[in-house]
């Protein structure tokens, strides 16, 4: 398998080869675009991952969970196979060792399933962020996405908790770890409900943002342009002033993509 995790993506579905995609629906080599994501044969997949982890792949939970998948849009196709894997570890005394597998699995897609189970775990906000840090700096991006989505509903509870905790995250070393901090907390965000809190009070966010306003990453820069143009939806001014007041105290390139960009939507 070796040699297929160095490959393009192809760009459209009918072009993928066909042993990258039997080695995709095996769970033996990370998807590396939208198009392999989207032509999973997930059922395969799932019963593949569940073999490889040490569960029953014909167990009536999975099954039942499989039968209905084309009901539901291909995301949520994938949070309702993370319950059925959750919930089949339930009773288990070696539940610990099952869930370390599916998050070191080859597939992004298991480990993506993984990271979902932090949402399911029933854990506060501190021991939620505790256990998914492990995902945020997972090497596809692919995870990272699912990780911050599972655990913005519980961000969502209680905002200024969530900026105290991710405080340090912004200072990290892992331009992953400092890029989560902010995608996570954006007012708006992608695919999720708005954070209310931080969409009528978008300051509030600003502990986490000042330490990133002249960030080395691209991915990084680009997250907190995004955070800040999603604020300018609701309060434009605010977004221009702290733009403004960046500009004046930081004169790093950095610094002038982040504002420009954060001001897009209101240039146009």
């Amino acid at each position: 398998m070796q040699h297929l995790l160095a490959r393009r993506g192809a760009a459209r579905i009918a072009l993928i080869p066909p042993p990258v995609l039997e080695a995709l629906n095996d769970g033996l080599v990370p998807t590396v675009n939208l198009n392999e994501f989207l032509a999973l044969d997930l059922a395969r997949l799932a019963r593949s991952v569940a073999r490889a982890i040490g569960l029953d792949p014909g167990a009536e939970r999975l099954d039942d969970t499989l039968a209905m998948l084309p009901a539901f849009k291909p995301v949520k196709r994938h949070l309702h196979v993370a319950r059925a894997f959750y919930d089949l570890t339930l009773p288990r005394s070696d539940r610990d060792a099952v869930a370390h597998r599916l998050a070191t699995h080859a597939s992004d897609i298991a480990r993506s399933w993984a990271a979902q189970w932090v949402a399911f775990s029933g854990l506060g906000l501190d021991g939620q962020l505790q256990a998914v840090r492990r995902f945020a700096a997972d090497p596809h991006f692919g995870v990272r996405e699912m990780a911050w989505s599972a655990v913005r509903p519980a961000v969502a509870t209680d905002v200024d908790a969530a900026i105290a905790l991710l405080a340090g995250w912004v200072r990290d070393d892992d331009a992953n770890l400092r890029r989560f901090a902010s995608e996570l907390t954006r007012p708006h965000g992608v695919w999720c409900a708005p954070l209310q809190a931080l969409k009528a009070e978008p300051w509030r966010g600003l502990p986490l943002l000042e330490p990133l306003k002249s960030d080395p990453s691209l991915y990084v820069r680009n997250s907190v342009a995004n955070w800040l143009n999603d604020a300018s939806r609701t309060h434009p001014e605010w977004v221009v002033e702290t733009c403004a007041r960046w500009t004046r105290g930081s004169k790093t390139p950095e610094t002038a993509y982040i504002t420009r960009r954060a001001q897009r939507t209101l240039n146009k």
